[in-house]
């Protein structure tokens, strides 16, 4: 099969590569599933499970990738839940390959059904997206009804979904970005909107998404209001907020969680933002991506 391969960790993305690689094997409760459409993530490159396993070894070359969708096309031994020729989207293990190939293995329990309506590469753009801006918002920081919260990076993959989340919530969103972003971020339902250079004129919010870190992160925890939560994927926080919590989290693989974002996207309650297809052979230039455009680039594997 064909795949994008990382073989040189210290090549970045002139390192990516398409090459031919043996067909994956369905491992006990896993399964195999043709890859239609696929999302990465810009930083793998720089995370250590992408280059060794849970034991510490080598396992370039590594294929990157850790969002699909996709067909099942073969189950492993002792997998439940899932049946040849069904659609389904979800995660990859961030210790094992991913899905910017024809064919990837992936443990059952991190996939969900795909209903037939919704197309590939906008399932394909759900996964980590949708799971970190759910579980950011209401896992960690119990996001409610009334409560102001900043998302920092609003136009972004995980900021776009979590605007439209917290819109839906009730609560009062302000996002954050560059200037260029302010009318696409407030047509996702943002009630305002500040450059991220002084987002401090917004004044201060029970919850601070942050998708950041440093400088950004730093700030925002003088932000927030008394008993109030920042939240950030990007490093542990080095500062706490003088009267409330900072919590540095990864992403979870949720099979509930996704298909109830898969049910919002069918009844026009949430949009992925897509803002680029690309082919499997063009993964390396999307991984530069050299525009900066909103929402998120996915591969197109298959037809």
């Amino acid at each position: 099969m064909q795949a994008i391969t990382a073989q040189d960790q210290g090549a970045g993305i002139g390192g990516l590569k398409l090459a031919e690689l043996p067909h994956p094997h369905a491992a006990e409760n896993d399964v195999i599933v043709r890859v239609h459409a696929a999302g990465f993530t810009p930083g793998e490159l720089e995370w250590p499970g992408t280059w060794t396993d849970r034991a510490g070894r080598d396992r370039r070359p590594s294929v990157p990738g850790h969002e699909l969708s996709g067909v099942v096309t073969e189950l492993g031994y002792g997998t439940t839940g899932l049946s040849v020729g069904q659609r389904v989207f979800g995660l990859t293990d961030w210790l094992r390959d991913g899905a910017l190939a024809e064919y990837t293995a992936v443990e059952a329990r991190n996939l969900a059904p795909l209903a037939a309506d919704i197309d590939h590469t906008v399932a394909a753009a759900l996964p980590i997206s949708g799971l970190t801006a759910w579980q950011a918002l209401f896992d960690h920081a119990s996001l409610s009804t009334g409560q102001t919260v900043l998302i920092h990076g609003a136009a972004g993959g995980v900021g776009s979904i979590a605007v439209q989340l917290a819109h839906e919530a009730g609560a009062h969103v302000i996002g954050t970005g560059r200037p260029a972003d302010r009318d696409f971020v407030l047509g996702l339902g943002a009630h305002s909107f500040v450059d991220t250079a002084s987002f401090e004129s917004a004044g201060p919010a029970d919850v601070i998404l942050d998708v950041i870190g440093g400088e950004v992160l730093e700030r925002s925890t003088k932000l927030v209001r008394p008993g109030g939560t920042v939240v950030t994927i990007a490093a542990p926080p080095e500062v706490q907020p003088a009267d409330g919590r900072a919590v540095f989290f990864v992403v979870e693989p949720d099979r509930a969680r996704l298909a109830d974002l898969a049910q919002r996207v069918r009844a026009g309650r949430l949009k992925p933002i897509v803002s680029g297809v690309r082919p499997l052979a063009e993964t390396a230039d999307a991984f530069a991506r050299r525009q900066r455009t909103p929402g998120k680039t996915i591969i197109r594997v298959a037809e």
